[in-house]
């Protein structure tokens, strides 16, 4: 069964760090994506906090490759324990992503699992905008 991967954030091929790029390069784009919770900038990566009723979150939806070490290197990445979920940084759960055009897809979202904070929001919903924008 295909796995789907929603990202948000530095999961990104243009922004991901040298320590994940080479999973997130074996990632295969499906398209732009759409979540609704509150986007946070945390820094060097932003949070996401779902939610049915927030502002829209964009992202990018990936084909993940059925070879279960990236899915263990993403989770690394995130800072993921699935054995010990609740004191993980962010944790991976499925999630309903609308994509372009209307479809719904069930796909891995990495949600943030701490309180923001004072936290600024991202209320463009596009960390990857607001990224480019900052390093122009």
């Amino acid at each position: 069964m295909k796995q789907y991967l929603f990202s948000y954030g530095t999961l990104q091929p243009d922004i991901a760090p040298k320590e994940i790029a080479g999973a997130v390069r074996s990632l295969r784009r499906i398209g732009r994506g759409r979540v609704h919770g509150r986007l946070y900038d945390l820094g060097e990566y932003p949070g996401a906090i779902l939610s049915s009723t927030g502002p829209v979150i964009l992202g990018q939806v990936f084909e993940v490759p059925d070879d279960p070490e990236i899915l263990r290197q993403l989770d690394e990445y995130e800072g993921f324990d699935p054995a010990h979920p609740e004191g993980s940084l962010f944790v991976r759960r499925k999630y309903p992503v609308t994509l372009r055009g209307g479809k719904k897809i069930k796909c891995w979202v990495y949600t943030y699992n701490r309180h923001p904070g004072s936290a600024p929001g991202l209320p463009t919903g596009d960390f990857a905008k607001t990224r480019s924008l900052k390093t122009r």
